[in-house]
C-alpha cells in the first residue's frame, strides 16, 4: 500500500516510479485535488493538465485526469509543456492546473506541481496536506475512483503559440542587436519551448542565432542531468559558447522553469546578478514597486533595488513563500539564488524563459559584452551553496551560533549571521535530507574563504 507521506513534499509531489507511486496513485491524487477544489468553491469547472518528456509522464497525467473527471470536473489537456507553460494556461484560462514533472531529478523520478486558478501555488499549508490525506483515504479504501461517478469530458488544446506570443509582448526583442545564443535544454522541455518563443518566424523573426544543445526530448537525460545548479552540468554549454564565439549561453532545467546564464567567456553569471538586472528593468517600467528577493541572494540585490527606486522585501527560500509574499505586496518581480524568477505580469509565477528574454534584451540594447554588463550587478564574493551531511543539525547550528556572539542573527529560514564588514552567511537544514546548506558572501575573496572554512569546520567537526 502506498504511503503518500513519502512522496508529498513541501511544495509538490515527487518520487520514484513505480517504486513509490504509479498511475493508481496518480488517479487518487487527481480525485483528491478535485475534491479540494470543489470543497473550496474554486472557480471554473475544469482542470488544466500538462506533462514533461519523461517516459512515465503521459500515463501518470492521464490517470490523474481520470480522477479529476470522476470527481465532476472536465480536463483541458495541453500535452507536452514546460512548467511555466502550464502556469500560463492556468493564468490565462483562470483555471487550476497540474504539471507532471520531476524537474531536475533523475529519470526514475516523476512528480506533480499543482496550482489553483490564476497559477496560485499549492503547498503543504495551502492545500497539499489535505490532498495527501484525501488521496491516502481513497487508496486505503481500495478504490481511487468513486463508484458510479459521472465522467466529465476531456479537451485537447495547443497553447504553446499563445504562450510564446504572450511572452513576446512582455519583452520586445525585435529591435535588439544581433546576438548568437547557445541554449542547452538538457534534453528537457526547453527544447520544446525555445524554438517557438525565440525562433518561430510565424511570430516575426528575432535577431537571434540560436545554437541548440540537446534539444531532443529524452527523459533518460543521455547527455547530462537537467540540473544547471550543478556546475558539472554547465560544462558543455560553457565550451560551446566559447567555441561558437557566442554572446551568451542559456541553460534550462528539465521542466524549463529555471534558467541559468553563461557569459561570452563561458563564465556563469550568478542568479543574484540576473535578479538585480531584471529588477532594474522592471523598476524602470514600474517605478517605486516592491521587488522580492530570496533570503540568500546577494546583498547587492537589495542595494540595487533601492538605487533604482524600488522597495526590496526578503522572503524565505522556496517558491510557495516567494509567491505568497509577491501576492501580499503586489511585487513586480521576485528572484531566488536557485534561478527561479517570478513576475507580476505572469500571475506571480516563475518562468525561466521570461528571465532569459529580459537578459537578452538588456544585452542586446547596448554594446557591452555580457561579462561587463553582468559585472555591474555583482559586488561581492559568494561561496555558492555547500552541503554537509550532519546527523544532529540543531546541535551543529547552535554551535555555529555560539561561535559568533557579536554577529547580528536572523532566523527567518535557518540561521543567518551578518557582520559589520558586510560579510554574512546562512546555514539552514534541508527539508528532505540530513544536510545543512551553507551560503557565504563577503566583500573580498579572502574574507569569504576564511569565513566559509571556519563555519564548515564547526559544522563538520
Amino acid at each position: 500500500m502506498s504511503d503518500l507521506s513519502q512522496i508529498v513534499k513541501a511544495y509538490d509531489v515527487r518520487g520514484t516510479v513505480p517504486d513509490q507511486w504509479d498511475e493508481r496513485v496518480a488517479e487518487a491524487l487527481g480525485a483528491a485535488f478535485t475534491q479540494l477544489l470543489n470543497s473550496t468553491d474554486e472557480p471554473g469547472d475544469a482542470v488544466v493538465v500538462g506533462y514533461d518528456m519523461r517516459a512515465t509522464s503521459p500515463g501518470l497525467a492521464a490517470a490523474f485526469a481520470a480522477g479529476v473527471r470522476a470527481e465532476g470536473r472536465s480536463v483541458i489537456e495541453i500535452g507536452l509543456a514546460s512548467t511555466d507553460l502550464l502556469y500560463y494556461a492556468s493564468g490565462s484560462l483562470d483555471l487550476p492546473g497540474a504539471m507532471f514533472t520531476a524537474s531536475h531529478n533523475p529519470a526514475q523520478y516523476n512528480g506533480i506541481k499543482m496550482c489553483r486558478s490564476g497559477a496560485r501555488p499549492i503547498g503543504q499549508e495551502s492545500g497539499l496536506a489535505e490532498i495527501r490525506e484525501r488521496a491516502q483515504a481513497l487508496l486505503d479504501s481500495g478504490d481511487a475512483r468513486p463508484a458510479g461517478a459521472p465522467t466529465r469530458p476531456a479537451e485537447r488544446r495547443d497553447l504553446l503559440p499563445d504562450y510564446a506570443g504572450y511572452l513576446r509582448k512582455l519583452v520586445d526583442l525585435s529591435g535588439i542587436r544581433p546576438l548568437k545564443v547557445v541554449v542547452d535544454a538538457g534534453n528537457g522541455m526547453g527544447g520544446f519551448t525555445v524554438p517557438t518563443v525565440l525562433g518561430d518566424a510565424a511570430l516575426s523573426p528575432l535577431p537571434l542565432e540560436i545554437v541548440p544543445l540537446y534539444f531532443e526530448l529524452d527523459g533518460s537525460f543521455p547527455n547530462h542531468e537537467a540540473n544547471p545548479l550543478d556546475p558539472a552540468n554547465l560544462v558543455d554549454l560553457q565550451r560551446a559558447v566559447v567555441e561558437h564565439g557566442a554572446d551568451i549561453g542559456l541553460a534550462f532545467d528539465g521542466d524549463a522553469d529555471r534558467c541559468f546564464v553563461v557569459d561570452e567567456r563561458g563564465e556563469p553569471v550568478s542568479p543574484s546578478a540576473i535578479t538585480a538586472l531584471v529588477a532594474a528593468r522592471e523598476l524602470a517600467k514600474h517605478p517605486g514597486s516592491t521587488v522580492i528577493h530570496g533570503l540568500i541572494t546577494s546583498s547587492a540585490v537589495a542595494e540595487i533595488i533601492r538605487e533604482h527606486g524600488g522597495q526590496p522585501v526578503v522572503a524565505r527560500v522556496g517558491h510557495s513563500f516567494i509567491k505568497a509574499e509577491m501576492a501580499r505586496t503586489n511585487a513586480v518581480f521576485g528572484g531566488e539564488h536557485s534561478a527561479h524568477y517570478y513576475f507580476r505580469d505572469f500571475w506571480f509565477a516563475d518562468t525561466g524563459m521570461l528571465a532569459a528574454m529580459h537578459t537578452l534584451a538588456a544585452l542586446g540594447e547596448q554594446s557591452l559584452p555580457l561579462s561587463v554588463l553582468a559585472g555591474e550587478y555583482e559586488r561581492y564574493i559568494a561561496s555558492g551553496e555547500i552541503n554537509s551531511t550532519v546527523t544532529d543539525q540543531a546541535a551543529a547550528v547552535a554551535e555555529v551560533r555560539a561561535a559568533y556572539p557579536d554577529a547580528v542573527a536572523d532566523e527567518m529560514d535557518g540561521l543567518t549571521l551578518r557582520f559589520p564588514d558586510g560579510a554574512w552567511f546562512n546555514l539552514r537544514a534541508s527539508n528532505t535530507e540530513p544536510l545543512l546548506r551553507l551560503n557565504v558572501e563577503a566583500p573580498t575573496r579572502d574574507r569569504m574563504v576564511s569565513l566559509r572554512d571556519d563555519v564548515l569546520d564547526r559544522v563538520r567537526r
